[in-house]
């Protein structure tokens, strides 16, 4: 039997494992669903014969990995210095984008196999760094909408009690 003043045991690799909460959440399924995509896409153009397309990949996989790992150690509650949802979705723009671009190219202008599943892939982590994105914007304007509900006489002397330590 314990006794109730045993100190508890030391955390073990468990701890550095996202919760399940997070892990059940659409958040956290779309980071890891890029993050699974864009490193298999990475395998892919090392095989290839597409090797100067393997960077965009690579640099996808580990943003997606920071933010995966960032959200569910709740990185983005106690860093307030960046605003997340807006560096999220701009990271998801680009990252549709390039995808799109260079499975295009991939698929069109080169034949082996590993050229063509990683376009084929690319096309797929489009479609869900499109989805990320597009849920990440509405997220934006209602925060948007949310910020800009004062009126404006309240903006404004907010404005004027900030100018007068200037004069």
């Amino acid at each position: 039997m314990e006794e109730p003043g045993a100190a508890a045991p030391p955390p073990g690799p468990r701890s550095l494992l996202p919760s399940r909460q997070f892990l059940c959440s659409r958040k956290g399924q779309l980071l890891a669903a890029e993050s699974v995509l864009s490193f298999i896409i990475f395998i892919c153009y090392i095989a290839s014969l597409v090797t100067s397309f393997f960077m965009a990949p690579l640099l996808e996989f580990l943003l997606a990995l920071f933010l995966f790992f960032a959200y569910a150690s709740k990185l983005n509650e106690k860093f307030k210095g960046l605003y997340w949802p807006l560096s999220d979705f701009l990271r998801c723009v680009t990252a549709a984008i390039i995808y799109f671009a260079i499975s295009i190219a991939a698929v069109s202008r080169y034949s082996d196999g590993a050229s063509k599943a990683a376009g084929v892939f690319g096309f797929v982590a489009t479609i869900v760094f499109a989805i990320d994105f597009y849920i990440t914007f509405n997220d934006l304007v209602a925060f948007l909408k949310q910020g800009s509900s004062e009126s404006p006489e309240e903006r404004k002397s907010e404005d004027e009690v900030s100018d007068s330590d200037s004069d």
